[in-house]
This record gives C-alpha cells, structure tokens and sequence, in this order.
C-alpha cells in the first residue's frame, strides 16, 4: 500500500475521501456519512472538506460521520474561502468550520485559492491559528508554480505542507512544472477529482480503450486505474468522493494495484502529458 507523509505526521494512505457535493440534498445525508465511515474502516483516513462545499453542509456531514469516537483515526482537511484568508476572519472562519465539524483541532488547513488576501497575510493568519491550536499545519489549493514560488519568499511560507490541485490522466499540466518542484521540495499534492469532473472528459478517460484494456488485465475498474494512475506519482495523494459504501469500496482496493512500466507507457501515449506550460487547470 503506498504511503503520503504530511510534515510530521505518520503515513497516511495515498487515497483519501472528499466531500465535494456532499451536504447539498438532506435525503442524500445518510447515505454520505455511512460512505465516509465505510472508508474510515477501509483505511482512507484522510478526510477533505470546505467551508465552501454546500456552505459548510459538507463539514456537518463529516462532523456527524466521525461521532463516535472516530475523530482520533482521521486526519481532517478543511479549506477557507479567499476572502476569509486573513486577519479576524480567518479566526472565525476556521472557528466556524471547527463547529460544523465537531472537533477542536484541524490537522490541515487550505488557502481554497489565492485571491482577497495577500499571502503575507495568510500566512501570519495561518500562524495564529496554530499558536491557538486551532490548526496544526496549513498548505494552499490551486496555486500554479509561480504563486509558489511568491509563497515561498513570504517569511513562513516555508511551511506550507501541501498544495491541492485539479489532476487526473486527462489533465497533466503540473507534470511540466509544478509537480517536479513539489516533489522536489518533498511537499505532498493533494489531487482533486482524479476521476475528472462528470461530463465528456470524465466519460472519455473511463471510456478509453486502453484504460479499459488495462482495468480487464488487472480484473479491476477503470476508475480504479485512473486512481492507480494518479497515486503512482512520488508523493500524491488522490481524494475521490464517494457518496455510497460500496464506491469508498472500490476506491479503497486502488491503493492495492500496482501499474507495470507497460500499464503506464500505454497510458502515457493514450494521454500524454503537455510539452510546455499551460495554465493550472481548476474547477
């Protein structure tokens, strides 16, 4: 089974559980907390939210799945908006997020994206918060090479203990720069939708020939590829949102699958990876 390190902490499995959508339908609530607490016992036991997801629904889902005793075998991942990275509302946002979940403490905390506040000011906010002990790490979310690199010149932005961003088999941007300077620097990225969003292109990489050709070799899924695919890389993390027990399932046996030299040169040339720099992509 592969392994992720955060700064410090154990080593977490290299698939985790996200949220997004989650907390959006009442009638869906059940459900979702029976797929996170399946996933808990599976051994995904990182966990990432946001303030942003259903407005705050999607922590409340994740508070009530880890009643119970379960909060002490997760480390919890939540995200502030931009135009709460700083300041006094940084404190309150991530006081707020701390009640929808139920806890005292978050292990990591995200920047969601950079935008209202200026990364000095994130940062000392950042600070504060793990001087109070409401946090006990933070990192950031869609910052491309460059907004790196700026982090990196803010005195504590050293820091800094991941990156979370969008990348899956379809979308390989950050192989040209970002990736290699993560993994360079032994900063963990946290993938978002592995599986790409739903649509054509999600359609096109569980649809594909060779994904497909590949998933019956190994008597598996080709979603489950796809997440072999994505955790294969030094030092990513895959976070796919499953909504039902036996989806966290399936997720959860990807950590089993090892790709040949020859799985991943068919992938490579089904879907190769951009020459040159091309923007980060986000949803």
């Amino acid at each position: 089974m592969k392994n992720v390190f955060f700064s410090g902490q154990a080593a977490l499995p290299a698939i985790g559980q996200g949220t997004w959508y989650m907390g959006e339908e009442a009638h869906m609530r059940a459900k979702e907390v029976d797929a996170l607490r399946a996933g808990i016992d599976c051994g995904l036991t990182l966990i990432d939210t946001a303030e942003m997801y259903a407005d705050g629904g999607a922590e409340e889902v994740v508070g009530e799945a880890l009643r119970g005793g379960l909060r002490d075998k997760v480390f919890l991942v939540s995200k502030v908006y931009p135009w709460n990275a700083g300041g006094k509302k940084a404190i309150a946002a991530c006081e707020a997020s701390l009640r929808r979940l139920r806890t005292d403490v978050l292990d990591l905390y995200l920047l969601h994206w950079k935008g209202n506040y200026s990364l000095e000011e994130t940062v000392a906010a950042m600070e504060t918060l793990i001087r109070q002990g409401k946090i006990r790490r933070w990192g950031v979310s869609n910052l491309d090479y460059d907004d790196m690199q700026a982090l990196m010149s803010v005195d504590g932005g050293q820091a800094c203990a991941t990156n979370q961003v969008l990348y899956h088999l379809g979308s390989r941007g950050i192989e040209f720069d970002l990736l290699p300077w993560c993994q360079q620097q032994a900063m963990p990225v946290m993938a978002y939708c592995p599986l790409a969003q739903a649509g054509r292109l999600r359609r096109g990489l569980l649809e594909n020939n060779v994904v497909q050709d590949i998933a019956w070799n190994h008597k598996v899924t080709a979603a489950q590829i796809l997440l072999a695919w994505v955790i294969s890389h030094q030092g990513v993390m895959a976070i796919p949102k499953a909504s039902s027990v036996a989806h966290v399932k399936e997720n959860a046996a990807a950590l089993g699958i090892a790709l040949s030299s020859e799985d991943l040169t068919r992938l490579d040339a089904a879907f190769p990876a951009p020459k040159a720099k091309t923007p980060l992509d986000m949803v």
